[in-house]
C-alpha cells in the first residue's frame, strides 16, 4: 500500500474519529470551507456514522466568486494575495464560522494540478486555515504527486492539524 492509499484507508478515518470525540465532548460543531479539495474533507467527516452530532456543514467554494459570495472573503483580499494564500485561507475559515452555527472551521485553498501552478505557487501548494473559539491560524504545505495525491494529502494534513489543535484547546 502506497502512502496515499494508507492515508485514505487508515489515517484519515482514524483522524476523523478522534476529532469527532473531541467535538462531541465539547458540544461543538464543525464546518469546512473547501476549494482544491472539493468537499473531500466534508465527505471524510460524513463517512463516519453519527457525524450529524458534530458536523454542521461543508461549503465548496471553488471559484473566487464563490469564496466571496458564500464565505464573505473580500474580493480585494483575493486580488491582493491570490486565491491560494494565507489571507484567503484565514478569511475562508472565519467566513465559514460566520456563515454557520459551528464553533470550529477548517479551510483549504490550493493548486492541486496538473495545471494552474506558477513559480511562486507551484502545483502542490496548499494553504490551510483553521478557526476555533478565540483563535485562527494558517499554514502552507507543498505536496508531491498527481492531483489525487495532492488532494488526499491535503485532507490528511488539514485533519491532523485540527486534531492537534483540539487536543491543545
Amino acid at each position: 500500500m502506497n502512502h496515499v492509499e494508507q492515508l485514505e484507508h487508515h489515517e484519515i478515518p482514524a483522524r476523523v474519529r478522534a476529532i469527532s470525540l473531541q467535538l462531541v465532548a465539547r458540544r461543538w460543531l464543525m464546518c469546512t470551507a473547501e476549494s482544491c479539495t472539493g468537499g473531500l474533507i466534508a465527505a471524510a467527516c460524513t463517512d463516519l456514522a453519527g457525524s450529524s452530532d458534530w458536523f454542521e456543514r461543508g461549503i465548496v467554494s471553488y471559484s473566487n466568486a464563490a469564496k466571496c459570495e458564500l464565505l464573505g472573503v473580500p474580493a480585494d483580499t483575493i486580488a491582493a494575495h491570490g486565491a491560494v494564500s494565507s489571507a484567503v485561507a484565514e478569511a475562508m475559515a472565519r467566513g465559514a464560522l460566520s456563515h454557520s452555527h459551528a464553533q470550529v472551521a477548517l479551510a483549504v485553498t490550493g493548486v492541486a494540478g496538473p495545471s494552474g501552478g506558477s513559480v511562486d505557487k507551484p502545483v502542490g501548494t496548499v494553504w490551510f486555515g483553521w478557526a476555533l473559539p478565540g483563535a485562527a491560524w494558517t499554514a502552507r504545505q507543498r505536496f508531491d504527486g498527481d492531483r489525487h495525491a495532492v488532494r488526499v494529502q491535503s485532507v490528511a494534513h488539514a485533519l491532523h492539524e485540527l486534531d492537534r489543535a483540539l487536543r491543545r484547546a
